[in-house]
């Protein structure tokens, strides 16, 4: 099979290596709008040729390794796919992405999420082995033809993926507590920090909470943007009961109340039994 990765980043870039090993691909092809990411693609043997948006289109496998947002931009451009071309998307987001699927098309498309990523972006963050052991999320496949599920199951079993099948509306609920909340936390740490008279003082008594807590913030703004405005209603009510903890937190402090307080921990530490 010859596989299309449109989007040459930390995503798209670790699957074109990751697929380079696998012996169901033949050629890994890649298209990205920013020249450099291409040219930085090829430098680093991310994938083995660039093409053009409409050869690319040619692939028996094309995947979007795009912000959610493109995602939906480059769908509407996939109308005239070839009945046998699969389409992936890596997005963080599924609901409206699936929603935005041409009809034509709805049968080659299959919503992917590999739970998979760091905070870095950009071709030169790509490594083999970063999809190797995680979780990829499915999400109604039901309306994806059997030839195209099949042969993503395939795919992304090949790579070292453990494949789950979820609902879209109910995966973009869950990723709003497990992916997309943690990281509006980690950019208003950032920038509480940032916000003070003297941070670099701060910083220089930063440890491992503070480095573990404010990594996620390294993350691609542009990128994050797009998630948070797709899945709006979810993070609003994630970041609300949130808020709700951190204000327990903060009368419990404020009233002296400190045996509830420790209680109140502890029931938090029972969080890693489950993980």
């Amino acid at each position: 099979m010859t596989v299309g990765i449109i989007g040459l980043g930390l995503m798209g870039g670790s699957l074109g290596l990751a697929l380079q090993d696998t012996k169901l691909v033949t050629k890994v092809l890649g298209f990205d709008h920013n020249l450099t990411n291409c040219e930085d693609a090829l430098k680093l043997n991310l994938i083995n040729e660039i093409v053009s948006f409409e050869e690319i289109k040619n692939c028996d496998i094309l995947f979007l390794a795009i912000p959610v947002e493109a995602i939906i931009k480059t769908l509407s451009s996939l109308e005239n796919i070839k009945e046998n071309t699969t389409i992936i998307d890596l997005g963080s987001t599924k609901n409206e992405i699936i929603k935005s699927v041409p009809k034509n098309i709805r049968t080659n498309f299959v919503a992917a999420h590999p739970m998979a990523g760091t905070e870095k972006f950009g071709p030169h963050a790509a490594f083999k082995t970063l999809y190797q052991d995680r979780i990829v999320v499915l999400c109604d496949t039901k309306n994806s033809g059997d030839f195209h599920k099949d042969r993503t199951t395939q795919i992304f079993s090949h790579i070292g993926m453990k494949i789950v099948f979820m609902d879209p509306v109910e995966h973009d609920t869950h990723a709003s507590f497990i992916s997309h909340l943690p990281h509006a936390i980690s950019y208003a740490l950032a920038n509480s920090v940032i916000g003070q008279e003297d941070p670099k003082s701060i910083l220089l008594l930063a440890a491992g909470g503070f480095t573990d807590m404010s990594r996620l913030a390294k993350s691609s703004p542009a990128m994050w943007t797009d998630i948070f405005k797709q899945n709006k209603k979810n993070l609003l009510s994630s970041i609300e009961l949130f808020e709700k903890e951190l204000d327990k937190c903060k009368d419990m402090i404020k009233n002296n109340d400190f045996e509830n307080l420790e209680q109140w921990m502890g029931n938090a530490t029972t969080l890693h039994k489950i993980l």
